[in-house]
Formats: C-alpha cells, structure tokens, sequence
C-alpha cells in the first residue's frame, strides 16, 4: 500500500513540471477507490504526460473539497441525493464498482474460512457479541478453532462512504441498527476504535489480534488481511469475488435515481456478494477551471474505455459499457464553460 501511494505521489509531483493545463487534475474524496484511481493515474500519465493528484481523504473531505472548488473533482461513495446535487450546480456519475468485506485478524484461521451472515455482523459492531467463541458465531462456523479472544472492533473514523454502504447493509440486516445508529457516512459507534480511511483500519486490523473491521476488497487482498466469507440474500454463502460483485451489479438500474445514484447493499442473487458498492464523481456543472474539468473528463473517458482490464486485476467491476456511454452523454449535455460551450464531446 505505501508502495502504491509513494508511486501516485510521484506521478503528482512529476506532473507538476508539465503545462498547467496538463497538471491541473486535482481531486479528493473517497479512499474505496484509491487503488484502482492510482493505478490508471499511472498508466494514463505514461500514455498521455498529464499527471493526476487525488487526496485520499474519504468521501466526506471530497464533497467538502468539491462544494467549496477548491479540486477539479470529489469522489464520494456515498452518492448524493438530486436535490443536493441541484443545490450545488453539480454532475454526479458512477466510475468503478467494488465490495467492502469484513476483515479479522484471528490466529488459525485462513482467509476466508469464517462465515458471517447480516445480522451477526451487526450485532458484533453493536458490541452486543464480546468473544470469537461467542455461540452465535460458533453456529455459523462449528468446525472453526475459535477461543474466548475478546473481539476488537475496528470502525472509520472520517466521514465515509465506505461507511454509508456497510451501514446501509446492516441497517436492512437488523432493526436494533436502523434504530440505534442507522446509516450514514458518519455514524456514532456504540463500540470499537476509529481509524482514518481504508488504509487505517486495515493497518489496524493488521496489527491488533482478535480485531474485525470492513474494508474495500482491494486493501484485504494488498494488505494480505484475512477475509469472511458471508451469507447473502439467498441464503448462500459466497466469497468476495469478481463474479459476486458483478452478479450484485448486473440487475442495477442505473438511470432509475438521479446522479445513477443506485445502491448496491444486499442485492438478490445466488451469486450475490451482499456488501458491493459503486463509487461516484462529482463535477461542477460550470467548473471554475475549464480546461482543468476538460482534462478530467477525458481522463474518466479514457479509465472507462482502456481501465477495465487493470479494475479487474485489481478486482474491482468496470462500469458497464452502456452506463459509460450514458455518462459521456450527460457530461456533454451538463458540464460547460462560462460561455455554454459544452466541455466534452460525447464522440470522444
């Protein structure tokens, strides 16, 4: 991971040197994304030279940053409602799909072997499970070596959209969390210890023995965590796969909220993984800076056509293609300068 965020700061620095209207990509927000957005900044600046500085700040810090345009984009994983997108002069879009899984750092136990279903989920972040061996979990997982280990919950600490959508699952999961804390990208915790983005609960997670917390996929695989499994909708249960989080995407209607604004929590599906999630883009309809929000489309452009294949290593869903051409259609009709010369020729 510090690899990864050392090689995306470089490419910042790098781009600096070039004209402003090539270095000029700044955004800021979600950290759920920040792998794959590192890696396509990568790629795209070793195709094009223009270099791309995104903050991995957590989807709140972005819808902050964007509000007051002090970035060319944010990058939220929790979308915003269309009245809030109106209020703003903001385009919202989605760019890349994923799963949040839960991670524990248990001794004796290998990835993947521990089954965990909604509602136990819920009630072990409610703090009302204490132990592994607690019986509730011995149920679902009767032939795992379990001990009376307390068990240490790890939370975000920042506003998240990584959040949002775990708590949006496990408030359809269980009455006791609709109503005691309910779903947010700020939530207050009854148990547990913060951390700040993605990056910190795993390396929380990582570093404290008996500890369970909720990552995007892409850091347990990177941080080598040990994931669960999980029982969806359908009552199977599935592992955190490509194939499960396209099969929780592939009924989404995508046009049906404004911004695309679609959950994906607790999908129906045999295959389903219930915890996928999309992140969003967001966009001032009249950007401050043109050519910046020029620049940025055509890089959002180019990970829709060329990203897919490196979404995919690292096990994140691409946008369908018919959902991209969908975006690139909004974007020239919406996104404009000053003079109503749209930014973005939906040809491209």
């Amino acid at each position: 991971m510090n690899l990864l965020k050392t090689a995306f700061v470089a490419g910042a620095l790098a781009a600096a040197t070039l004209p402003a209207s090539a270095a000029d990509i700044s955004g800021a927000g979600a950290t759920f994304p920040y792998p794959i957005y590192a890696k396509w900044a990568d790629a795209y600046k070793k195709e094009t030279g223009v270099g791309l500085n995104y903050q991995s700040i957590g989807s709140g810090g972005g819808i902050k940053q964007i509000q007051a345009k002090t970035v060319t984009f944010g990058a939220s994983d929790a979308p915003l409602k269309g009245e809030e997108l109106e209020k703003a002069g903001l385009v919202q879009f989605p760019m890349v799909m994923g799963g949040i899984v839960p991670v524990v750092n248990l001794e004796g136990v290998a990835p993947g072997e521990l089954v965990i279903d909604g509602p136990l989920l819920a009630r072990i972040f409610l703090g009302e499970v204490k132990t592994w061996n607690d019986p509730a979990i011995v149920k679902l997982n009767p032939s795992a070596k379990l001990t009376s280990q307390a068990i240490v919950v790890v939370h975000r600490s920042d506003g998240s959209g990584t959040t949002f959508n775990f708590a949006t699952y496990l408030a359809e999961m269980s009455a006791d969390w609709k109503t005691k804390v309910g779903a947010n990208t700020a939530v207050e915790w009854p148990v547990g210890v913060g951390a700040k983005g993605n990056e910190g609960v795993a390396q929380n997670v990582a570093n404290t023995k008996g500890s369970i917390g909720y990552v995007e996929y892409a850091y347990a695989k990177q941080n080598k965590l040990i994931h669960t499994k999980m029982i969806n909708k359908d009552g199977k249960t599935v592992s955190p796969v490509a194939a499960t989080f396209q099969a929780a995407a592939a009924n989404a209607k995508w046009d049906s909220q404004p911004g695309y604004g679609v959950i994906l929590a607790n999908q129906p599906g045999a295959e389903s993984w219930p915890m996928t999630a999309a992140t969003w883009i967001l966009i001032h309809k009249q950007p401050k800076d043109a050519g910046a929000a020029s620049e940025a489309l055509k890089f959002f452009s180019w990970a829709y056509e060329k990203g897919a294949k490196m979404a995919n290593e690292l096990d994140y869903i691409p946008m369908p293609a018919n959902v991209a051409a969908s975006v690139k259609t909004t974007w020239a009709k919406e996104i404009k300068d000053a003079s109503g010369k749209p930014l973005f020729a939906a040809t491209h």
